[in-house]
């Protein structure tokens, strides 16, 4: 291992490329420490302290990148972005001008990739401006910048825009990662921010372990020895899994037709098309643990409005944990999203044709429409499974959690989500890193 690392530095262009990444991801973690002049950072404690939408906050922090809970310049993180994205992604697929536009190309590439940055930047003032008047209310400001309860208005539009400027420096840190680093850079800063946490999380799970010794069944301060070696168990088979359905792929065999030229004979060879298992990536699983916020904190509010109602137990029905309603409600969503993200960004339609212009066919299924039908039923099957694997890591927390009273966060980061996008990360930047070396004719980083 130290070998294949003193030969990825010996390498210019790579070392150059790993030293600007790191140096962009460091300068990312400054910003996350920055509050906002008006934030008052002894009350930050405020919002874990809010219930429902604080677990809200703290599930949207771990997948923008982010530290809602502090207000720092990085606050909104880069979900704003991503959620420009999205929306042109999904446009893209039902609406006919952005539709030509994918198909122009790179020329086409660009202009959506314009329109998604003017996107992120209304977002971020619409996002921005209500998230600081939400720490007006709960009493985060310091007080020599309010007037009476309020903030004034070029106050609070000053620090709008300086949490704006925020996102849109990480989206350009980003684009700087993508064309002169390696790895994906808005991945990588979703990593970054994951990981970052992990330690404090690990601090919690072996702290009190080493203080007051190992012992069984644990203590109100300790989780005791049991309930490590589960979360560490889970933390590999995780990682296993992970990777292996990472690399999981169906190959669909083709054949290129003959071609007859004078005495030659070109084509005729057999390939193959590789479908991943898992084509939907984590992101079945973002959105459904995010949707599945919304009615909790909605049937919290009616219920303290009318106490003693039946919205009291549809709160608890979706309360995070051992409900069997959320666990049943967050497994058929991630089966949802799977598809309908698969739906979205693989075309069997495009691919047929894609095959029948290059003159290559499947064995048994006449190009087009039969392709077509074959390719669509064989994904469809595929992504059963891989939305399986994907429901089986993203609910095994939430049970560990309530079955044996660990701390929700905890499980998250050490067999949930939050290790499934590091992961899935960090393999990708492996695979990057490795193309390098074995286009060098060095061993490869994955060989076997």
């Amino acid at each position: 291992m130290f070998e294949k690392l003193r030969i990825i530095f010996t390498i210019p262009e790579l070392r150059q490329k790993i030293l600007l990444t790191l140096l962009l991801l460091a300068i990312y973690r400054v910003g996350w420490h920055i509050p906002l002049p008006i934030m008052d950072t002894s009350k930050a404690d405020l919002f874990s302290q809010q219930g429902v939408f604080g677990s809200f906050i703290e599930q949207v922090s771990l997948f923008a990148a982010s530290q809602l809970s502090q207000a720092t310049i990085f606050g909104l993180g880069i979900m704003p972005y991503i959620s420009a994205a999205i929306i042109f992604q999904l446009l893209a697929s039902v609406w006919a001008p952005l539709e030509q536009l994918q198909k122009e190309g790179e020329s086409g590439r660009r202009k959506i990739n314009q329109y998604t940055r003017y996107a992120t930047v209304l977002i971020c003032l619409g996002q921005s401006w209500a998230y600081i008047g939400y720490m007006v209310s709960l009493g985060m400001v310091r007080s020599e910048f309010l007037v009476g309860d309020s903030l004034p208005f070029g106050t609070q539009l000053a620090c709008v825009l300086i949490m704006t400027c925020g996102t849109i420096f990480l989206m350009w840190i980003g684009e700087q990662i993508d064309e002169f680093g390696i790895g994906n850079g808005i991945s990588l800063l979703i990593m970054a921010g994951i990981l970052a946490r992990m330690p404090n999380q690990l601090l919690k799970l072996f702290g009190p372990l080493l203080t007051e010794g190992p012992v069984l069944g644990g203590t109100p301060t300790s989780m005791g020895v049991e309930k490590v070696l589960v979360l560490v168990l889970l933390f590999i088979g995780v990682v296993v899994g992970v990777v292996f359905i990472y690399r999981a792929q169906r190959r669909i065999p083709m054949q290129s037709a003959k071609h007859v030229r004078g005495h030659r004979v070109y084509g005729g060879t057999r390939q193959y098309l590789p479908l991943r298992l898992n084509q939907a990536g984590v992101m079945p699983i973002i959105f459904a643990s995010s949707l599945l916020l919304f009615p909790a904190m909605l049937f919290r509010y009616l219920s303290q409005l009318y106490p003693g109602s039946f919205w009291a137990d549809l709160a608890d029905a979706f309360q995070r944990g051992t409900s069997f309603t959320y666990n049943v409600a967050y497994v058929a969503f991630i089966y949802f999203f799977c598809y309908f993200w698969t739906a979205i960004t693989f075309n069997p339609k495009e691919i047929a044709e894609n095959l029948k212009d290059h003159g290559s066919f499947i064995p048994g299924y006449r190009p087009g429409k039969r392709t077509a039908e074959y390719l669509e039923k064989v994904m469809v099957r595929i992504t059963y499974v891989g939305a399986g694997f994907l429901a089986v890591v993203a609910i095994t927390p939430t049970l560990i959690s309530g079955a044996m009273n660990v701390d929700m966060q905890l499980a998250s980061f050490y067999g949930g989500t939050g290790l499934l996008i590091a992961v899935s990360v960090a393999f990708d930047l492996v695979q990057k890193i490795d193309s390098h070396l074995v286009m060098r004719n060095y061993p490869s980083l994955i060989e076997g």
